[in-house]
């Protein structure tokens, strides 16, 4: 999963908050998360949880790092208790192997969920295989679910007619970053937001909508579209500020006055142009 891509430059603008009806989709300040409030519920919402991500990279890349499902657990139950959260949603890849589980894996899945609590949904990502099978959560299909006004979809596929329906619609599977050089050369990676408009058009060929007389399949042609950061530090992503190509079917097109931000609320503008 680890997928950089090459250096650009730029500089972080003031911060200020990041923009949201605070009743839908607010990011919590410091943290690749998100309180979604809708339905009469209150959610904590993130996105590519990639669990036993330590032992994949072992296997897959050679590198030997220590477990930090610990700190991972601690964080989300942290994030749930301070956000007084009454369930949790998953925006796709809450394991990592794209299969079954291996051991450390299904233990750490097994062990958050217990600690939890609270009901827990998985939209299902290309990483979340038999997830269905064995662990205690609710597993949506690959196209997403519906909240109230809220849609999730993990955006490895194309999210389903209802999903595209909600006034904002939470996306995961780019793992957004920014690459972000100072005057003397310096560069750090950051995870970063992107928030935007949604144009229907990437989605009119690939979502059966029943319309009679409107454009884009009968999608609607407002409301808003939440790329996650992902919730794993390990995962490496897309560095959306250098041109390269993203991972997600409809990503970039579909995310119109697309703005990036990092995860203190630093507005760093088009993220396109940072």
């Amino acid at each position: 999963m680890t997928d950089e891509r090459g250096p650009t430059s730029g500089e972080p603008a003031a911060v200020e908050p990041i923009p949201s009806d605070p009743t839908l989709v607010e990011p919590i300040p410091g943290e690749p998360a998100a309180v979604v409030e809708t339905d009469g519920r209150r959610f904590v919402a993130l996105a590519d949880f990639h669990a036993g991500i330590e032992a994949g990279l072992r296997v897959e890349r050679g590198v030997n790092l220590e477990s930090r499902a610990p700190e991972r657990r601690e964080r989300v139950l942290d994030l749930v208790a301070s956000e007084g959260a009454d369930a949790v949603v998953v925006v796709g890849d809450f394991m990592h192997s794209i299969g079954g589980p291996g051991g450390a894996e299904r233990g750490e899945v097994e062990v958050l969920l217990e600690a939890l609590g609270v009901p827990v949904t998985v939209v299902k990502g290309n990483h979340d295989g038999e997830l269905a099978d064995w662990a205690d959560v609710t597993v949506t299909d690959p196209g997403g679910v519906r909240i109230g006004d809220v849609g999730f979809a993990h955006g490895h596929t194309w999210p389903n007619a209802d999903v595209l329906d909600a006034d904002v619609v939470c996306v995961g599977h780019e793992h957004p970053q920014v690459r972000l050089t100072d005057e003397v050369g310096g560069s750090r990676v950051e995870r970063a937001w992107l928030r935007g408009g949604r144009d229907p058009t990437p989605f009119a060929d690939h979502v059966a909508v029943d319309d009679a007389d409107g454009d884009h399949a009968g999608l609607r042609a407002d409301g808003e579209l939440v790329v996650f950061p992902a919730f794993n530090e390990l995962c490496g992503g897309t560095w959306v500020n250098v041109g390269g190509d993203f991972l997600s079917p409809f990503l970039p097109d579909a995310l119109v006055d697309g703005e990036a931000y990092l995860l203190d609320g630093t507005r760093l503008g088009a993220y396109d142009r940072i």
